[in-house]
């Protein structure tokens, strides 16, 4: 599987994301010559343990995350960001949480917007909100090395391109940047090799950042 880097916009204090935004940063890719592939959608869930003793409550984790990807249709993802721990498990395994109820759905949120190809790299820029909602919560940025699956190996190439990227945006002079923040794939037993959990364990880390800078807003509001 072919390396991807995800980034979050970062709002400049006091200001915040919106289809504007999201608009200028669609329109530099397509000045990069990104050539539109069509639509995208990744959807992060957030789950709470159903018990009826809330002493037991405890017992069970609270970041508990499940994650959908677009490459890998018919598999499921849980990261509980606490343990550190990563599963791959079939589709099917939601159905089978609702039977069991042990676990339900407290809130999703949906990563959807447009992918690009600009020759080895595969760009989707997307917005986050609530699946039920259309207010925007943040901006997310892929970017997909397709020749290699070597985390290492690749790390320079994508790197250059962010950095070349970066520049090209901030020529619009946008109130934010973006952020791409690496996390320690081996505390959850990864390699090198790069894999769909992977990808789940940086969205489950973008979502705290992204809760993080929401969070400082509305006290910066207050």
């Amino acid at each position: 599987m072919a390396v991807k880097w995800v980034l979050h916009w970062h709002p400049n204090a006091g200001s915040t994301v919106n289809t504007q935004i999201m608009n200028e940063i669609s329109q530099c890719v397509e000045n990069l010559n990104g050539v539109k592939e069509g639509r995208w959608k990744s959807v992060l869930t957030f789950y709470k343990p159903i018990t009826r003793d809330q002493a037991m409550a405890a017992e069970y984790p609270r970041d508990y995350l499940g994650f959908s990807i677009p490459e890998q249709p018919n598999k499921y993802y849980f990261i509980i960001r606490g343990q550190r721990i990563v599963l791959e498990a079939d589709l099917s395994i939601q159905t089978i949480m609702d039977k069991l109820q042990s676990y339900k759905s407290r809130v999703s949120l949906n990563f959807e917007g447009i992918q690009y190809q600009l020759g080895d790299f595969q760009v989707r820029v997307g917005k986050v909100a609530p699946s039920h909602s259309e207010t925007m919560r943040g901006i997310v940025m892929e970017v997909e090395y397709l020749p290699i699956s070597s985390i290492e190996k690749s790390r320079q190439i994508l790197q250059d391109f962010v950095d070349i990227w970066k520049d090209t945006l901030s020529k619009r002079l946008l109130p934010g940047h973006f952020i791409h923040i690496e996390p320690n794939f081996g505390e959850y037993g990864l390699g090198d090799q790069y894999t769909a959990e992977h990808t789940a364990v940086q969205y489950a880390t973008v979502m705290a950042q992204l809760i993080a800078t929401v969070q400082t807003t509305q006290a910066v509001r207050n």
